[in-house]
């Protein structure tokens, strides 16, 4: 018998001085059996780096066509590909292919190892990559429960995340920008 996701819900007050935005989301997120906590407190991070309307979890992890969050068009075109992790170039390369703009944001150990054999293909691919923190990302996700309270302020390169008992810093880099 295959094992069901775990759901999570987040109430999210949104700052993101950047972009001059100030949202509150309300975010069901489902986490794959095979999933961190640490992935996807990655995938809530994207997600709020690129909120717009219209802009949703996809299946991600459970099929193979699909991103972690995309952006449709009206008529069903894809404009945004989010992915997290460090897909293969060859992935990449299909979804730069199929949608208008390709992200991704690697997140963990092996994201330095990952970019030096990719950042060729990346680069001709038309692919905005970043990297998270892997230290911002692990001291997140010791606070996750299923639902979650979460004050995030984004500024420059950084987020500031306050839960109920603490605040965190996740910081990231930019590897390409097409």
């Amino acid at each position: 018998m295959a094992l069901k996701p775990t759901i999570f819900k987040f109430n999210i007050a949104l700052t993101d001085v950047d972009q001059q935005q100030y949202l509150d989301l309300n975010l069901t997120v489902a986490q794959h059996p095979s999933e961190t906590a640490e992935r996807m407190m990655a995938r809530v991070l994207a997600y709020c780096l690129n909120t717009s309307e219209g802009l949703e979890f996809a299946r991600g992890l459970s099929t193979s066509d699909e991103p972690d969050i995309w952006l449709k068009s009206l008529d069903g075109r894809i404009l945004k590909w989010i992915e997290v992790g460090e897909p293969s170039a060859e992935r990449l390369r299909k979804a730069s292919h199929t949608a208008n703009e390709v992200l991704v944001y690697s997140f963990n150990t092996k994201s330095e190892l990952w970019w030096s054999r990719s950042a060729a293909v990346i680069s001709t691919a038309r692919v905005h990559a970043v990297q998270f923190h892997w230290e911002g990302l692990t001291e997140l996700a010791t606070s996750i429960q299923r639902t979650l309270g979460l004050s995030i302020t984004i500024v420059d390169q950084s987020a500031l995340i306050a839960t109920d008992s603490k605040t965190i810093e996740v910081t990231w880099r930019i590897l390409n920008q097409p």
